[in-house]
């Protein structure tokens, strides 16, 4: 009788279920929207702080500071074939002939790693075609774009209040001691600067601060944010393919520690951009977007696939505002990794003439990033069915069209304090 059993609940797991019903005669692929997290980068480092926080040399990086590194092209390269190969799957686009801006259009924000990830996407998706990268050109250095700026645009005090509140709480349920201690050993950071002179010595009992200004990110200032810029380094070192002994010193050996040190960083985006009354606030403009050229398909050009690079916030942000149910993403210790994609795909169905809604979380593992493999069938990116609580999905991952709209709806909604 186990076996039995067993063997059902394997059947029921089978993706061939769903890989049917996608290529049923009734159902068509007919608009895809990719938001995708731009590939690995070189640290963004802020006033020096990582080297107040520990007496160790940090390794070099010989890519300037944020920037896209040349294995992060390569392996964007890698994944815009791959994705290529999805699209041909799956009968997006006409396989004998370049996609047109009828067809395809890539947005991305204004910052050199998220274009040159666009650019290295083309280049591997569409090779020797002349699909181009739109960006904001016309913006200072360091300025971003306002739909992919994660920022605060609610000045008043209530709202400030409540986000901070909000954040405080979420954070107060995060088991980050354990996480804490292995940053510290791993720093030595009872020898650091920020200890001797500034007196912050102890990362699990130091106070963290919420800062909620109009116009920049929401930020937490404090242990979490300085051990999320830690975290981070080691994260991106592991990925570039530093030798074991340049990452983190060659103090990370297993996949509990990483998972463990992640929980860190994994905890700043909760708290930062997934919080409900923050998130709703700063991804606005970007569902707006995406609900006019998506959701409402009131933009010719980019029909069928619309390609947008920015960054975690983003993705991190429209998932919260939207409602997205709990998940997990195997062979990944980030939420929002590297070179991941949310993939929004509508379905029609011809016999019935209604629209579904499917939504995959499409990512690269972590010892694909740090290996750089081809991407094939056989080494193909991971991929996960996501669900929106307010979107329920059938057994292949569809939920109704109309739905997703009310959810979206819902999400653009004007603020609402909470009591």
């Amino acid at each position: 009788m186990k076996k039995i059993l067993t063997l059902c609940f394997i059947f029921i797991l089978m993706p061939s279920v769903s890989y049917s019903l996608e290529k049923s005669q009734d159902y068509e692929l007919t608009q895809v929207l990719i938001l995708s997290r731009h590939n690995v980068r070189a640290p963004i480092i802020y006033e020096n702080i990582l080297t107040r926080a520990t007496n160790k040399a940090w390794p070099i990086w010989h890519t300037n500071n944020g920037n896209l590194t040349t294995k992060g092209r390569q392996f964007e390269i890698n994944i815009g074939s791959y994705f290529r190969s999805w699209f041909d799957r799956k009968g997006l686009l006409r396989q004998d002939k370049c996609p047109d801006s009828k067809n395809v259009y890539v947005y991305a924000n204004n910052q050199q790693r998220t274009i040159a990830s666009a650019q290295s996407f083309i280049t591997g998706a569409f090779p020797d075609c002349l699909v181009k990268t739109f960006y904001r050109s016309d913006m200072s250095e360091g300025e971003f774009d306002p739909i992919f700026a994660s920022v605060i645009t609610d000045n008043s005090e209530e709202f400030k209040r409540q986000a901070k509140s909000a954040m405080t709480e979420k954070l107060a349920h995060l088991d980050l001691a354990e996480a804490y201690k292995q940053v510290s050993m791993i720093l030595d950071f009872k020898n650091s600067t920020l200890c001797k002179k500034d007196k912050l010595c102890d990362l699990v009992s130091y106070p963290n601060t919420m800062i909620i200004s109009a116009g920049k990110e929401p930020l937490v200032f404090g242990p979490l944010g300085l051990a999320t810029n830690v975290v981070d380094v080691f994260d991106l070192q592991y990925y570039e393919g530093f030798a074991t002994n340049d990452v983190a010193w060659g103090t990370i050996s297993t996949p509990e520690q990483w998972k463990t040190l992640n929980k860190i960083k994994n905890g700043y985006h909760a708290v930062a951009f997934t919080t409900k009354i923050v998130a709703s606030n700063i991804a606005k403009p970007l569902l707006k977007y995406i609900n006019l050229h998506f959701v409402q398909r009131r933009k010719i050009e980019g029909s069928k696939l619309l390609i947008m690079f920015g960054h975690d916030s983003n993705i991190a942000s429209v998932m919260s505002a939207l409602d997205f149910a709990p998940y997990q993403l195997p062979e990944q210790y980030e939420k929002t990794p590297i070179g991941g994609k949310l993939v929004f795909q509508r379905w029609h169905n011809k016999k019935t003439n209604k629209d579904y809604l499917k939504v995959e979380y499409i990512y690269p593992s972590v010892n694909q990033l740090r290996n750089g493999t081809a991407l094939t069938l056989n080494n193909p990116l991971k991929q996960v069915t996501l669900s929106l609580k307010n979107c329920p999905i059938d057994g292949n991952g569809f939920c109704h069209w109309d739905d997703f709209e009310k959810s979206m709806q819902q999400a653009l909604k004007d603020k609402v304090f909470v009591d």
